[in-house]
């Protein structure tokens, strides 16, 4: 009896070293479960980068294949783009977008996050109202605020029945711009707004009340309490918001079609992509184009994640890693108990 526990307790000490799965058995399981996804990503984003960069090597018209049907053309159509006055001038509208939409936006996110962070009624009314432009489709709403913002509109009707002259808002190089970012924020702001009520939300409200205990006032809690901790929710926006004001198409090709969107002063880089490049039937151009844009946005996310997002992600895998700790020292502990408890009864 007492040689039989004793090996029970040598048995169990020594299977308490040997990891809960075999390392071959995780790798296998890592690759099984990532393949798919890691498959999908080749197909869909590394292959058409590939692909992309050999057609902006050929002058081709987008029929077989670029060697045969095609023209060799090097760097040309590269250096033609970066040349190419309208391009930078692309380049540019699309930075005042993404300048003009954080600054317009994250102020309009946060009070209306605040607002709706308060009980009263018709809150879920307000959210929904906020809300529903970003899901409306581009070309819902693009075709609809083309209508109301022509010379002779509705927008134009109203101002006129007050004796006021409205402006053309699409045509006028002083004014597109300003109406592409008023655009812009009427139909993305919904989304920043439930970013920020979500990280609100995720604020424990000890600390607002301890606040109110030292007798804080409401903006003097907001300040020291809900925009420090709102700060990680509003680095990830704004790196969502630069990238898709970098890729911004749609509602610019929808309001002011191919040529008015350069004459207007609102052109971007994907409106020059596709005008110069499907519009003229030279898709090695565009191909090109579509290049140098990945680049600049792939810059820009480099950067941003180095400088502002790693912060947030290091400070997650130090928390990582001692919650990793505290687990270890804990399933030690419960392994010293059970040696413990079998050396207890076989003594």
């Amino acid at each position: 009896m007492s040689s039989t526990s004793k090996d029970a307790v040598t048995l169990r000490a020594k299977r308490s070293k040997k990891p809960s799965d075999g390392k071959m058995r995780r790798n296998v399981e890592i690759f099984v479960l990532s393949a798919p996804a890691i498959l999908l990503f080749v197909c869909f984003v590394i292959l058409p980068i590939v692909l992309g960069a050999y057609y902006g090597f050929y002058q081709w018209k987008g029929y077989g294949v670029p060697s045969k049907t095609g023209k060799f053309v090097g760097l040309q159509n590269y250096i033609t783009a970066l040349k190419d006055p309208a391009f930078q001038a692309a380049i540019l509208h699309t930075f005042e977008v993404v300048i003009g939409s954080l600054v317009i936006q994250a102020p309009l996110a946060i009070l209306f996050a605040l607002l709706l962070n308060q009980k009263f009624k018709g809150r879920g009314l307000i959210r929904t109202l906020i809300f529903v432009p970003y899901v409306v489709s581009e070309v819902i709403v693009g075709t609809g605020w083309s209508l109301l913002l022509q010379k002779k509109g509705a927008i134009n009707e109203i101002l006129a029945n007050f004796g006021i002259n409205g402006p053309d808002w699409l045509a006028d190089p002083k004014i597109a711009i300003w109406t592409l970012l008023l655009l812009i924020s009427w139909k993305y702001v919904g989304f920043a707004v439930i970013l920020m009520l979500a990280g609100m939300q995720s604020i424990p409200e000890e600390l607002y009340e301890a606040a109110k205990v030292d007798g804080a006032s409401f903006w003097q809690m907001q300040k020291s309490i809900t925009l420090p901790l709102l700060a990680p929710t509003l680095r990830i926006w704004v790196f969502l918001s630069m990238i898709g004001s970098l890729q911004l198409f749609d509602l610019v090709y929808i309001v002011w079609g191919k040529y008015v969107s350069t004459t207007a002063g609102v052109s971007t880089m994907a409106t020059y992509m596709v005008r110069e490049g499907r519009g003229a039937g030279n898709y090695g151009y565009g191909s090109a184009v579509a290049l140098i844009i990945f680049v600049i946005s792939l810059i820009i996310a480099l950067v941003y994640q180095k400088f502002v997002l790693n912060r947030d992600l290091d400070g997650a895998v130090t928390e990582q890693k001692e919650a990793e700790k505290r687990a270890r020292k804990r399933a030690k502990e419960v392994q010293h108990r059970e040696v413990a408890a079998l050396a207890s009864e076989v003594k």
